[in-house]
């Protein structure tokens, strides 16, 4: 024993033993849930316990890192979301933190809690590790740690079970909801389909390359002449009497049907290996690249109809360069499809481009700015912090992609290693730190704890789902979607998946998720002053 302890005196020793015994406790799955890298977390409390402590530096540095990666993938959605669709789910997320807020705020009031122990409750209830950061950081008490430590497992577990619970409850048929409710995701923008019948005179006997569908934002997908459909490609000739399907701006539908002909009923029976497939982006070598770069339709004989970016839906525009996670809508036959879906989801072993000066260069400003104290009227200063100011600097770098000469639009595997290593080292200086004083916090506040994190859970996932409903009018679906997302539950989008073939759940839990990363860590701040 005595040969253990001596061991574990050695600070590097102790840390890997902590993210070694962390990961691997982590990663043990009950009925596909686990608590991934919170295992970390409450591991390193037991060592905690124990007197074993993490240096207050390593835990400082991986809180920069996570924050900072989490900035960076924010940042290119966080300020488009702003000005788009996407607003709507930013206010369920608002809606979702303030339920927490005040909840949290009376279950303080009313059991009696120490400030710090709740607001790490309500990062723990959201399961918010970049609010615990946040929470830390205000209330400079590692207490905060013990009360997310409490408050996760059943954070997760709630919105997983109410996920999937709700529908089979309320009788819901997600589909037919889905499709009967308004979707916030389309936009006036967004590309409709529609059947057109050639009878101007002019497009007879001319190849789709010839003719100028740009003004109209407009792509032909298939020809259907005589019964039988065709890939629409820049050499099929086209002869009066033709059906075009068209996907295009609805705003400029009037003139596509002026210049093209008269519409008629949509047919979309593909008798002859026409298929359509959505394809995702997610290969370093089709990067920045145009469609007309790329030469689809030329070299591959397939045709892109529409782009879904970030949730909201793009006409295709040939000139627009492609950024991983891009969703395209491609028509051909089933053999093209494979091809040209390996051409974008290309994998190749390759190093990463992260680059040592644009991260530190990003870190030192975040830091800098995070000791710049900010007067709140009637409240004090606060100061953002090693994980406000990182955050802010990241978001804005992260959105513009630059800044001077900092780069910092990284692979998703070097933003991915930037996050995970901050994180568990963040987690692990945080747990050691909470756990000196857990046994003692659990046998003093032990049931009001557990009370406490249910109420501050389960008040905010139905008051949002409520909101969701019955103030923004949302479909079940998009309900669901965007309270995973607003709740920062990555399980629950996974549950609602696996109860609908849709990309609706996902898009709005993308549309909310950024939002609630800052919202949650500016309230675990500012909600201090009210406890």
């Amino acid at each position: 024993m005595e040969l253990l302890r001596s061991l574990l005196d050695e600070p590097l020793i102790l840390l890997f033993v902590i993210l070694f015994l962390g990961s691997w406790f982590g990663s043990l799955s009950i009925k596909g849930l686990n608590l991934g890298a919170a295992g970390v977390l409450l591991v390193a409390m037991v060592f905690g316990h124990f007197g074993f402590a993490i240096s207050p530096v390593i835990q400082n540095l991986g809180l920069s890192l996570f924050i900072v990666g989490i900035g960076l993938q924010a940042g290119p959605k966080f300020f488009r979301m702003l000005r788009s669709s996407g607003l709507i789910f930013g206010i369920l997320s608002l809606l979702i933190i303030l339920f927490a807020v005040v909840t949290t705020i009376l279950v303080a009031k009313g059991l009696n809690l120490d400030p710090a122990l709740s607001v790490g409750l309500m990062t723990g209830a959201l399961t918010s590790t970049p609010g615990l950061a946040a929470a830390l950081q205000a209330t400079h008490d590692p207490l905060a740690s013990v009360g997310y430590g409490i408050a996760y497992p059943f954070g997760v577990l709630a919105v997983v079970l109410f996920v999937q619970l709700l529908p089979r409850i309320g009788k819901v048929d997600l589909q037919k909801d889905l499709e009967e409710t308004a979707n916030p995701i389309r936009t006036v923008g967004s590309p409709v389909l529609t059947t057109l019948e050639v009878t101007n005179p002019m497009l007879h006997k001319s190849s789709l390359s010839e003719l100028n569908f740009a003004p109209y934002d407009a792509v032909v997908s298939r020809v259907i002449r005589d019964g039988h459909t065709m890939i629409a490609l820049g050499d099929t000739i086209l002869l009066n009497g033709d059906n075009l399907v068209v996907v295009g701006n609805e705003t400029k539908l009037d003139g596509l049907i002026a210049y093209v002909g008269k519409p008629v009923d949509t047919d979309l029976e593909n008798p002859d290996n026409v298929h359509l497939r959505k394809v995702t982006v997610d290969s370093d070598e089709v990067m920045g690249k145009t469609l007309k770069d790329l030469r689809l339709r030329k070299d591959h004989g397939t045709t892109v109809t529409r782009i879904t970016r970030e949730g909201i839906e793009l006409t295709q525009n040939p000139n627009l360069p492609l950024i991983r996670g891009d969703v395209l809508t491609i028509v051909s036959t089933e053999l093209r499809l494979d091809e040209v879906e390996e051409l974008f989801n290309r994998k190749k072993l390759a190093i990463t481009n992260l680059d040592i000066f644009s991260i530190s260069v990003t870190l030192l400003l975040g830091v800098l700015l995070g000791m710049v104290p900010i007067p709140i009227p009637g409240l004090g200063t606060i100061k953002l912090g090693t994980a406000g100011g990182p955050l802010f600097v990241a978001l804005i770098i992260g959105h513009f992609g630059k800044l001077g000469p900092i780069h910092v639009r990284y692979y998703g595997p070097s933003n991915h290693v930037i996050r995970e290593l901050g994180l568990v080292l963040f987690l692990a200086g945080a747990g050691t730190t909470a756990g000196a004083g857990i046994v003692e916090v659990i046998q003093t506040e032990g049931v009001k704890l557990i009370f406490g994190g249910v109420l501050i859970t389960l008040i905010p996932i139905f008051a949002g789902y409520f909101a969701a409903r019955k103030l923004l009018k949302l479909s079940v679906v998009h309900s669901l979607g965007g309270l995973s997302g607003g709740m920062t539950s990555t399980p629950a989008l996974g549950a609602l998946n696996q109860l609908i073939d849709s990309e609706d759940p996902a898009i709005a839990y993308a549309a909310a998720y950024p939002f609630a990363l800052i919202l949650v860590a500016i309230a675990s701040q500012l909600i201090v002053f009210f406890l």
